[in-house]
Formats: C-alpha cells, sequence, structure tokens
C-alpha cells in the first residue's frame, strides 16, 4: 500500500507540473479558445489517458528500451511532431469557420478530441522518459510490489490532469465565447491554435536525434 504521505507529495508536485507552461496545456488553452470547452475537456480527457500509458510503459520498462536506443526516440518524436504538424495545418486552414457562432458546439465530435490529446500525448517520448524517471521516485518497494505502486500513481497523476486542464478548458472555453460573437476574430483564434500546434511540434523534433538529454 502506498503511504499516504508520499501520495499527498506525489499530488503536490504532479499539480505544480501540470499548471507549469508546457506542450499539454497550450494544447488545451489553445482549442480551448478556438473550438470551445467542448474540445478542450476532451483534449484534457485524451492527455490524461496518454500520461497513463506512458505509466504502463514505464511500469513494463519500455521507456527504458526507448531511451536506450536513440533511432527509436527520434522516429517517435517525428511521428509525434508530423502529427501535431497535421493538426495545425487543419487548424489554419478552417478559416474560423467552427470558432464563429458555435457556442459550445465544436466541428468534430468530442471522441476526436480525446483522440488528438491521447495521440499527441502518447508518441511523445520525452513524456515517456519523464514518467520514467518521476515515477520510481515516490514507490516504496518495502510497502509493496513497485510496479503497482506506480500505476496508482500514474492514475494519480492522470486524475489531477483531467481535474487542472479541464479549469483550463473551462476559462479558455468562457473567454472563447465571447470572442466567438465577433465573427472577424473567428480565423485569427483558429491561426493561434494553428500555430501553438505547429510550434510544439517544432518544439518536439529540437533535440535531433541525440535522444532525451538533447531535448
Amino acid at each position: 500500500m502506498l503511504p499516504l504521505d508520499s501520495l499527498l507529495a506525489f499530488l503536490a508536485i504532479s499539480v505544480a507540473i501540470t499548471l507549469a507552461p508546457g506542450p499539454d496545456n497550450l494544447m488545451v488553452l489553445g482549442q480551448s479558445l478556438a473550438r470551445g470547452r467542448a474540445a478542450g475537456f476532451g483534449l484534457a480527457l485524451g492527455c490524461a489517458l496518454g500520461c497513463f500509458t506512458h505509466t504502463l510503459w514505464a511500469a513494463l520498462g519500455v521507456s527504458a528500451l526507448l531511451a536506450a536506443s536513440p533511432n527509436a526516440f527520434f522516429a517517435l518524436k517525428l511521428a509525434g511532431a508530423l502529427y501535431l504538424v497535421w493538426i495545425g495545418v487543419q487548424a489554419l486552414r478552417s478559416g474560423g469557420i467552427a470558432a464563429a457562432g458555435r457556442g459550445d458546439a465544436t466541428a468534430l465530435p468530442w471522441r476526436r478530441y480525446v483522440a488528438r490529446g491521447f495521440i499527441a500525448n502518447a508518441v511523445n517520448p520525452k513524456v515517456a522518459l519523464f514518467f520514467l524517471a518521476f515515477l520510481p521516485q515516490f514507490a516504496r518497494p518495502e510497502t509493496g510490489a513497485a510496479a503497482w505502486q506506480m500505476l496508482v500513481l500514474g492514475a494519480a497523476f492522470a486524475a489531477q490532469t483531467v481535474v487542472v486542464f479541464g479549469a483550463i478548458a473551462l476559462a479558455a472555453g468562457s473567454i472563447g465565447r465571447l470572442l466567438a460573437h465577433r465573427p472577424r476574430l473567428g480565423p485569427w483564434l483558429d491561426r493561434l491554435s494553428g500555430v501553438i500546434f505547429i510550434g510544439l511540434a517544432a518544439n518536439l523534433l529540437l533535440g535531433g536525434r541525440g535522444g532525451p538529454e538533447a531535448g
């Protein structure tokens, strides 16, 4: 059983990490402004599911294998970056049609935003390596199997991610609804969202082929 003090310390640090400006919360912020609360909440849930995927990888040791293979690391980064660029280009080409007069509706089914958040997070090898380094620090082998404790910690991290990112989506979505009443701002909201996605892709590739320490 994971000690309560370890769990509380883990949650406090996790919330601080989640609130710090980064790819996932910028993605939730940009899409909530451009597409509304539902899109933001969908991305938040998708990111949380992606985080738990990284927890499974870390518990199974897959992340360690990834860290040992620079080519595999770069290939996964490239796949993630290309996916983010594709989403960004779609946003840039949308012309703000979905943002104008949409209220809280989205141009895509809600599950599509969940899938976007999940894929963008799950294919980011830097997140995988972060979990590999972060989770074991709070596991206490003397109280039980470390792998099971890491799964509990990963579930706790995913839960607080939904709460924090959901709050971001709620606030940004409210601002987006106000801005949507000004049709001329619609295209600019989508362009902002597109630039954010493409910027995240560039940031993901910034480390090149040198492995996680180069990023």
